[in-house]
């Protein structure tokens, strides 16, 4: 396929995306505005990614620190960049210096990589970042994640004894597959649940970002606040091929 072509097919997939999300924020009640759609352009060319641009979208996530400090310069400052997954505590200084405009962190999966990204954040005197913990809500343990048990303690860490991060609430994966269940879902509003009252924050405050191309909308009816779509947007990911 052309690359025009597939660019004006991705256009008109995030239009259809973003309409799927309002009506299933609709149908249970809730702001649609309250919806952030993240387009997630992990292994996709800048090229593409500008083009998503250009429709006007601005919500941009990317799953590497390499991918995402190579792609950032080369795109307008007001994109508003999410890292999506885990992040080792040594890349944290090298994700903030090469992301000016990185707006939030779904990923903390720990005080190390938090503390971190607070020292970072200072050293470079921006603006408070905003992160979402990482909660394992599959119980497997090659995701990363915190048990759902220990969320407390680490979002009172983040609260506070990192004065430049801004606990704005929680995220997960889901299965090995990286598709969810509705139990995926629950858990994390469990979760939800028991940080907003430890902590006195407001649950209509709190972030939520669960939920991708295969369920999304149901992610969504379940209360997320962030859904990451890559695939159904950019199309099928496309990596490079190993060499022997």
């Amino acid at each position: 396929m052309a690359a025009h072509a597939v660019e004006a097919t991705a256009a008109t997939a995030l239009r259809s995306v973003i309409l799927r999300a309002r009506k299933a924020a609709e149908q249970v009640g809730r702001d649609p505005e309250r919806v952030r759609v993240l387009a997630v352009s992990k292994t996709k060319p800048v090229s593409l990614i500008r083009q998503i641009y250009d429709a006007g979208h601005r919500c941009f996530g990317e799953n590497y620190v390499q991918e995402i400090i190579d792609k950032a310069p080369q795109l307008p400052g007001d994109i508003e960049w999410h890292f999506v997954g885990h992040l080792q505590s040594n890349k944290a200084k090298t994700l903030l210096t090469g992301v000016p405009n990185l707006a939030m962190v779904h990923g903390v999966d720990g005080e190390k990589v938090a503390n971190h990204l607070d020292r970072a954040v200072s050293n470079l005197g921006r603006h408070p970042l905003k992160v979402l913990v990482q909660v394992n809500t599959s119980g497997e343990v090659s995701k990363s994640g915190i048990e759902p048990s220990s969320v407390v303690e680490l979002a009172r860490h983040v609260k506070l004894h990192c004065p430049n991060l801004v606990f704005s609430g929680l995220m997960t994966i889901g299965m090995p597959d990286y598709t969810s269940t509705p139990e995926n879902f629950r858990t994390l509003s469990n979760c939800k649940a028991d940080v907003c009252k430890a902590l006195g924050m407001a649950e209509d405050q709190f972030e939520l970002s669960m939920g991708m191309s295969g369920d999304f909308e149901q992610a969504i009816e379940m209360g997320s606040t962030n859904v990451r779509i890559g695939s159904t947007i950019f199309g099928p990911r496309e990596y490079p091929k190993k060499t022997t």
